[in-house]
């Protein structure tokens, strides 16, 4: 009964449906027939109609890939350029359910070997996502393959396939018209498949909202025209290395870009980022291996090789390739021969293609943005460098020009003209290839290099020839302006080049050691640095200059930034004396060059100012590891201090006169314009008497005491004593000093009143560092100060009887009542 009961029961229910996960695998010629358009490589490509389908094989299902997304081809007025990345992403191909194969975004952040119990946990806790899922639509010839239909994938947006919101933004685009959109071409190769498609977006044709800091953005024609905008992308799907490359462990001392992820070990007691630098792999071949660890210089296995793109001026690819040539010198010294290469690329081969991702390309924009930039793409797993490519700007020459005229005529007679030679363009040209490339190598800007160089030697012309003005090409050093016409000094120690510093960094970074893990290669590359360092301090890598250590500025050259900025206003000088002879041309508006070259000397002059004014307040830092004496933070030495206020003093708060020409005002400027020189004073005031400063000079004080370090009280006094000259001379004050000592006022009562309020808080709390925006509420800032203007209120009511012109006179009263009216609506009710 209890059989046929069960059997009851069976007949009674609903005939079972297919299982809805499986489906209907059909013949592979159904599909690959001889009309499809098929392309071999990493997988096969097909094309039947409207349809694309992958062939992928089964080997490389499971292993990871780079998919890449890149602008090839823009509208005209684009703020974006051909060749440029918009996004990369980890994915992976996996066979999911019968007949299913899925499309995962990989996660490569959490690590574990699988040597390690902890692993089973690592994979348990991080389970990638699975992006898209395809039908098997077909299994290959030999059953070795998985055929699925792509056509949606690439035809329809994704966020795999989709423009970054960075381009959609700066191009007011929206959404993507799906029957102007398609497959334009599609290609596959032995580690790669590239996929080009056309998009067309809905546009606005008005000016998207510029980003916080940059320049506003003018409307593309084609939006204007058509309300819509047609882009050509490119999608390349890379293999990544079964085996990642050995990292190499990061460290601060020497100047490379990093990755992390989280790695677990059963040994572990505290869980850390592992930290590693990006390179590209650099190994010796298998035969040369011998000779290598003997010291012998070696070709690698696989040489970096860089094509200069056809686009590229004709007179200037020599340059380019030049400048990355250069970078041999610098593998030698990691045992290296013939590292890199430099190479035109070859026009004629319809078999290679610039959005290959096998090629490293110098991409060239047609752009006014006067730049240039090297980014790189890398395995996220090991810090391998994978792709790159250096962005070329051709405006870029524009920005050669001025900085070399500005800073080099006074010693290089051919520089003294609009337009430049093509034999001195290219040679700027090689040097910014050089540093360029050195980014996409790994490493980044260094600008401590350049303080490593005492400044007299900057004019010592054996010296500064044969070991140039700074020690590294990725330090923002341009050109030695330190240098004088007397001096008699040559290109070789004018131009930056390939230096010291990068020899050190590309041996540190390249050299093959053949540890058998990371740990152990860590130990021998740190006991390199700690050796290095000790031996040749000029080695030191003071990072991009965004921690207020005055040794590390952009544009700067030099140990001592007021020695060498007073040669440099030297040489300002000559060149405005001669600003007018050099920079004219036949039927040329003085609106136009001589202009320009005004605004360039007024730059170069207000970064002068700049570099002396870090100094004030400057905190050193000095990466160190336990093996290596001495402190890592110190204060700027209260000498170079008080050195920097009697600059600014001399060179900017006193009147600089040279810059006020009427020969060349009454050409370029209306006078009823804020005049340069007024404006220049005001920034270094805001400079110096920020809270950044003023706070960072009572912390040292906190933390070095009064007599290690510049107080704030003295800095204050040596202030007064420069800025308020007058009050005890009692000579005039002309109108440019009265600009001055105004805002002096209105700096401290500013500072003064944010110790009373705290409104920094608020900027905190977005992000700024609050080294940059500190909170004085509870500090002594506010009373030194109310007491300090309470004291200069004092001696200016003395000076007032003795003032010789009504004009300083007046302007005495009106500042005595400036504080007393400030002071009395202040905190500071006890100082009256």
């Amino acid at each position: 009964m209890i059989g046929l009961s069960g059997v009851a029961t069976a007949q009674t229910k609903a005939p079972v449906k297919a299982d809805s996960s499986k489906t209907t695998v059909s013949s592979y010629n159904g599909i690959v027939t001889a009309k499809t358009i098929s392309k071999k490589g990493l997988f096969t490509i097909h094309q039947n109609g409207d349809k694309y389908f992958f062939e992928i094989p089964d080997s490389i299902l499971g292993r990871e890939l780079l998919l890449t997304t890149w602008l090839v081809k823009v509208p005209g007025g684009s703020p974006k350029f051909g060749g440029e990345i918009m996004n990369t992403r980890t994915i992976m191909f996996e066979k999911d359910r019968a007949n299913k194969i899925a499309l995962k975004g990989i996660s490569t952040l959490f690590q574990s070997d699988t040597s390690n119990a902890i692993s089973k946990a690592v994979r348990n806790s991080n389970v990638d996502a699975v992006a898209f899922l395809f039908d098997v639509k077909a299994r290959g010839a030999e059953g070795k393959t998985s055929v699925i239909d792509v056509t949606d994938f690439l035809q329809k947006e994704n966020i795999y396939t989709q423009l970054s919101n960075e381009v959609k933004t700066t191009m007011s685009l929206t959404a993507m018209a799906a029957d102007r959109s398609y497959v334009k071409s599609f290609a596959s190769y032995p580690i790669n498949a590239e996929i080009k498609m056309m998009r067309t977006y809905s546009a606005s044709g008005v000016s998207p909202k510029p980003a916080p800091g940059r320049p506003a953005v003018a409307p593309l024609e084609a939006a204007k025209l058509g309300g819509a905008v047609t882009l050509e992308i490119s999608t390349s799907i890379l293999l990544m290395p079964e085996k990642p490359m050995m990292a190499r462990r990061f460290d601060a001392r020497v100047g490379y870009f990093a990755n992390y992820n989280i790695e677990y070990t059963d040994d572990q007691q505290r869980v850390d980022p592992k930290i590693f630098i990006i390179r590209y792999r650099l190994e010796p071949k298998a035969e040369d291996m011998e000779r290598y660890k003997r010291g012998e210089l070696v070709e690698p296995k696989v040489p970096i090789v860089y094509y200069v793109d056809p686009a590229t001026p004709k007179q200037w690819r020599p340059y380019i390739i030049a400048g990355i040539n250069d970078w041999n010198e610098a593998f030698k010294a990691a045992g290296f021969k013939n590292a890199i290469i430099g190479k035109e690329w070859p026009e004629d081969d319809t078999t290679m293609s610039l959005e290959d991702a096998r090629y490293k390309i110098i991409r060239y924009f047609p752009s006014e943005v006067a730049n240039a930039y090297g980014p790189n793409i890398h395995d996220p797993r090991s810090g391998e460098v994978l792709q790159s490519y250096v962005g070329w700007y051709h405006n870029v020459m524009t920005l050669l020009h001025d900085w070399y005229m500005v800073q080099a005529s006074p010693n290089d007679p051919r520089a003294r003209k609009m337009k430049f030679s093509d034999t001195l363009m290219g040679t700027l040209i090689r040097f910014v290839s050089s540093h360029e490339v050195g980014h996409t190598l790994g490493l980044r800007h260094n600008m401590g290099s350049s303080s490593m160089t005492p400044v007299e030697k900057l004019r010592d012309k054996k010296w500064v020839e044969a070991h140039g003005h700074t020690n590294s090409i990725m330090d923002y050093a341009r050109f030695n302006y330190v240098a004088q016409p007397e001096d008699s000094i040559g290109e070789a120690g004018i131009m930056p080049r390939i230096n010291d510093y990068d020899k050190w960094a590309i041996k540190w970074g390249y050299t093959y050691i053949d540890a058998p893990n990371d740990i152990e290669d860590r130990k021998i590359v740190t006991k390199w640095i700690v050796d290095s360092l000790k031996a040749n301090p000029r080695l030191w890598f003071g990072g991009e200059g965004l921690n207020n250590d005055a040794r590390c500025q952009s544009e700067d050259v030099g140990d001592n930034s007021m020695k060498a900025s007073e040669y440099g206003i030297k040489n300002l000088k000559y060149v405005m004396a001669h600003l007018p002879e050099w920079t004219k041309e036949e039927n040329n508006l003085y609106s136009s060059n001589l202009s320009g070259m005004y605004l360039q000397v007024l730059t170069q002059y207000l970064r002068y100012v700049r570099h002396v004014a870090m100094n004030i307040g400057s905190v050193y830092e000095t990466w160190k590891t336990v093996e290596q004496p001495g402190d890592i933070y110190s204060s700027s030495p209260k000498a170079k201090q008080k050195e920097a206020v009697a600059f600014l003093q001399k060179e900017v708060f006193t009147t600089p006169t040279w810059l006020l020409d009427d020969n060349i005002l009454n050409k370029i400027s209306s006078p009823v314009r804020a005049s340069s020189a007024s404006r220049i004073q005001t920034t270094a005031l805001d400079l110096i008497l920020n809270d950044r400063v003023l706070n960072t000079l009572l912390k040292m004080e906190e933390r070095f005491g009064k007599e290690n370090c510049y107080t704030l009280v003295e800095y204050l006094d040596d202030l007064q004593a420069a800025i308020w000259s007058e009050v005890k001379t009692g000579k005039p004050i002309d109108i440019f000093r009265r600009g001055v000592q105004k805002n002096y006022i209105a700096d401290l009562f500013a500072t003064m009143n944010e110790a009373e309020e705290g409104k920094n808080f608020v900027g905190i709390l977005v992000g700024v560092p609050e080294e940059n925006l500190p909170i004085t509420v509870t500090s002594d800032l506010g009373s030194y100060i109310g007491y300090h203007l309470h004291n200069l209120r004092e001696q200016i009511l003395k000076a007032i009887p003795t003032a010789t012109d009504k004009d300083s006179k007046d302007h005495l009263k009106y500042i005595a009542d400036q504080i007393k009216n400030k002071l009395d609506g202040s905190f500071a009710q006890s100082v009256k």
